[in-house]
């Protein structure tokens, strides 16, 4: 057909620089329908069919794909190889201008082929994001390591064909370089081998409560990609940290306490020494009203009654066994603790006195709450001790507390000034 147009013109008397003219604008022209043809009939036609084949079919997959615009990027792939094809049916005689238009078409494929993996990749992830695994085993900084790969190597190819050269003579010189791409690489290579720790050594998980103090992070991991981990605080602000951070310094993971049965309460109550003594006989008779000290106390006093007629007995001497007020304030706490719904009894349970301090003795409560919840666990734990203040005095014993204002001037009252 351009031969005959050709033709008719050196017919009509055309030089032949306008005949060139002419000649090679129709034949820009021809290229450019026959391209923006191929396009239109593969975006409006056939790739309309083909999501709605997807949408049709009874798996879920595909939807993915057509949220992320994957078969709409195929549209391209067509006119790129009409492009490339007509190069040589229309320019011919024309070898640079059929060269131009083949290294478009290549750029194009490329372009069109990394834009797949793009989408791809993007519909992988979020179909495996929807599985169980997911949560175990994230991929996002896997994907995002490949994608970074597949951009570096369509640039080399794109570059490859712009300068006519191979490939891999590019590469070669990109490996002379290695130092300066470290150097640009350098975050997203720590990252990338960081998430790889990670991952395999299952230290970090998305949904996982972590804390890290040095990075002013405290609550849930929300995502973990190639470079960064962002956790979503109690307050609801979001820290981000580099993902490498989590394998080079400390953080605590909460997790275990998560799947456990219980979240641990450790405490103490501070009880002044100055009221720690021994049990008369008018105080134990008080400590048996109540319940949850009946077993403990009718124990107590069989096994001191026999151990001190076997060793000391002469009644009129010290040195025998006497209860204090502090031991039957320990088993109360036992006993309490033991009765309440809200406390795991199959963990560890620990009511024991440490080292006496300056502000008195210690009595540590080491046990775990049913509920993990934070705050019906600030509740539970809260509840426990508001109890147990309230009821020290009825053991003869003072909670210790440094003097305040108010304890001053009951001293100065009635002394004269």
């Amino acid at each position: 057909m351009l031969t005959t147009f050709r033709t008719y013109l050196t017919n009509y008397g055309f030089t032949e620089t306008t005949q060139e003219m002419i000649y090679l604008s129709v034949s820009f022209l021809l290229v450019v329908f026959i391209a923006m043809t191929t396009y239109w009939i593969s975006r409006h036609l056939i790739i309309p069919i083909m999501e709605k084949a997807a949408q049709r079919s009874n798996v879920q997959w595909d939807d993915v794909f057509i949220n992320n615009l994957f078969f709409k990027r195929l549209a391209p792939l067509p006119t790129a190889v009409m492009l490339y094809e007509a190069g040589d049916l229309i320019f011919p005689d024309y070898s640079h201008i059929n060269m131009i238009i083949k290294r478009l078409a290549l750029i194009m494929l490329v372009l069109t082929g990394i834009r797949l993996a793009d989408a791809a990749l993007r519909s992988f992830q979020q179909i495996y994001d929807s599985t169980r695994l997911s949560s175990d085993w994230p991929v996002k900084g896997y994907v995002s390591a490949v994608k970074i790969i597949l951009y570096i190597l369509s640039t080399i190819f794109i570059i490859s064909i712009l300068t006519g050269k191979s490939p891999w003579g590019i590469i070669s010189v990109l490996g002379g370089l290695t130092a300066v791409l470290l150097l640009i690489f350098k975050d997203t290579i720590l990252g990338f081998v960081a998430n790889l720790q990670l991952t395999a050594n299952d230290m970090v998980r998305v949904g996982d409560w972590i804390e890290m103090p040095k990075r002013g992070a405290d609550g849930d991991v929300i995502d973990i990609s190639l470079h960064t981990v962002k956790v979503q605080n109690w307050d609801k602000t979001i820290t981000t940290i580099p993902t490498y951070h989590l394998v080079t310094e400390d953080f605590k993971n909460w997790r275990g306490m998560s799947q456990s049965g219980g979240r641990r309460i450790k405490r103490s109550l501070y009880i002044d020494t100055n009221s720690i003594k021994f049990c008369t006989n008018e105080m134990l008779e008080h400590f048996k009203k109540y319940e949850l000290l009946d077993d403990y106390l009718n124990n107590k006093e069989k096994e001191i009654a026999e151990y001190n007629k076997t060793h000391h007995p002469d009644p009129t001497r010290y040195g025998g066994r006497r209860q204090t007020n502090i031991g039957i304030f320990r088993a109360y706490i036992q006993a309490y603790l033991r009765n309440n719904p809200n406390i795991n009894q199959d963990l560890t349970f620990l009511i024991r006195h440490l080292a006496p301090t300056p502000q008195g003795l210690p009595i540590e409560i080491y046990v775990f709450s049913a509920e993990k919840k934070w705050a019906l666990y600030e509740a539970i734990q809260a509840d426990i001790f508001d109890h147990l203040l309230a009821i020290v005095p009825e053991f003869d014993l003072r909670v210790f507390q440094y003097p305040s204002g108010n304890d001053l001037r009951e001293l100065t009252v009635g002394r004269p000034h």
